[in-house]
């Protein structure tokens, strides 16, 4: 077994920290490690001996071992069972249902161990990363750790069609769900207690997609994930059905899109709650997120003017001018209105939707005002043709897009304490 590296060492001894440390002072188990099996009677026993042996070697702290038994219909349990009388420190929950996910719950929302984590019992994840991976939760640095096959530095040993789907997976959560993360599903993660108290009522998956949800959430949440290159050979006798957990994790993707897009889920208490709200800077003359709140903007802007000009291209072959420009600046004003306000200002959920719609349309009228004012003046001076009439909108849109900037900073989306920011 690899030894914990000094570094690792000073920070268990909470030499480096960041946050109070998690390290219980009591004798009771600092870090409770969850296997979950179903009809694992013949892998378990070898696992749970490997990893107790390691934990009572490396880790310096008192640990528990939990064997989360989901409905196995083999001698799992039998096994289990008999580990834990020859062991003290491990111990056996029941459950009459399957799922990783259910397992994990039962188990961490009822742990009195300050740090959570959880293994495969094929033990594919070197146990040499086992030190790297909690410590930064001990030391309070770190709020959720996961081993990672997919980052610089770690070694994998796998067939091209896992290593395939497993990339595959992790592009579609970045471009779904903007995912930072690199390895959602690594069977080899941990968790504060005081962290998972707070997330797990928010996670409804009980299967697979736990994992996903559980990353997803926290990183919305503004924790601090931390993640550690791992040493990772495939188990070729694996029993998890592919497609089948492929299929489920889409839906849940598509669930969980759905979910952060509509508010369901209450990121701005989790952050109050985890004490992980936005950095407040005060710097004169300096306003807080400004360059990220302009890229977005910039980007709701550019899709609000393409759309536009769609939109009073097709009008204006069937009326006139001011009319195909009301009409099309009306429609895309609500749309960017709404589109601003979720993604540049960071608010969720209808509260005050309305009334930022009402304050939208007053900032439309200041937009529609500029747009038709430059198109009446261009037609007083001369009978301009279409081109022209297409680039004097664009400009008086420019113009109109700055002040609208202004105003929905300044007015209609002034931050507020409550305001729920994104990061």
């Amino acid at each position: 077994m690899a030894e914990i590296d000094d570094m690792t060492a000073a920070i268990l001894s909470g030499a480096e920290t960041g946050r109070r440390p998690a390290i219980a002072p009591t004798g009771s188990a600092v870090l409770d490690v969850v296997i979950p099996v179903y009809n694992e009677e013949t892998d378990l026993e070898p696992c749970i001996r490997r990893l107790h042996a390691h934990l009572a070697e490396q880790f310096p702290y008192p640990f528990r071992i939990t064997v989360a038994d989901n409905a196995s219909t083999d001698g799992t349990l039998r096994v289990a069972e008999r580990l834990s009388r020859e062991f003290e420190d491990v111990e056996v929950r029941r459950l009459e249902e399957k799922g990783r996910g259910r397992a994990l719950r039962a188990v961490w929302s009822t742990s009195d161990a300050p740090v959570l984590a959880y293994m495969d019992v094929d033990l594919s994840t070197d146990l040499a990363a086992l030190g790297p991976l909690v410590a930064p939760l001990l030391s309070g640095h770190s709020d959720l750790a996961i081993g990672s096959r997919l980052a610089r530095g770690a070694r994998v040993v796998r067939g091209p069609k896992r290593e395939f789907i497993s990339r595959c997976y992790n592009l579609i959560l970045r471009g779904t769900l903007a995912a930072r993360f690199s390895d959602a599903q690594c069977g080899f993660k941990a968790i504060r207690a005081d962290v998972a108290e707070r997330l797990l009522p928010h996670i409804h998956d009980t299967g697979w997609f736990f994992d996903t949800e559980l990353l997803v959430l926290a990183q919305k949440a503004g924790l601090r994930i931390h993640e550690v290159p791992v040493d990772w050979v495939d188990d070729p006798d694996s029993s998890v059905n592919i497609v089948a957990t492929a299929t489920a994790d889409l839906k849940g993707i598509a669930r969980l899109t759905k979910a952060t897009m509509t508010g369901r889920i209450p990121i701005g208490d989790l952050r109050e709650q985890l004490g992980r709200a936005p950095i407040q800077v005060q710097a004169p003359g300096v306003a807080p997120s400004l360059v990220r709140q302009l890229v977005r903007f910039a980007a709701v802007g550019v899709a609000s003017t393409i759309a536009y000009l769609v939109l009073f291209l097709l009008l204006r072959t069937f009326t006139g001018a001011q009319v195909a420009n009301f009409a099309a600046l009306l429609v895309t004003a609500v749309g960017n209105t709404a589109l601003n306000r979720r993604l540049t200002f960071g608010i969720r959920g209808r509260e005050g939707a309305g009334m930022h719609q009402f304050q939208g349309l007053v900032v439309f009228g200041l937009g529609l005002a500029l747009t038709s004012g430059a198109l009446a003046l261009l037609h007083t001076m001369t009978a301009p043709g279409l081109p022209l009439e297409i680039t004097v909108l664009v400009l008086a849109n420019l113009a109109a897009t700055v002040l609208r900037f202004l105003l929905l900073r300044g007015w209609v989306f002034r931050r507020r304490p409550a305001t729920e920011m994104e990061s």
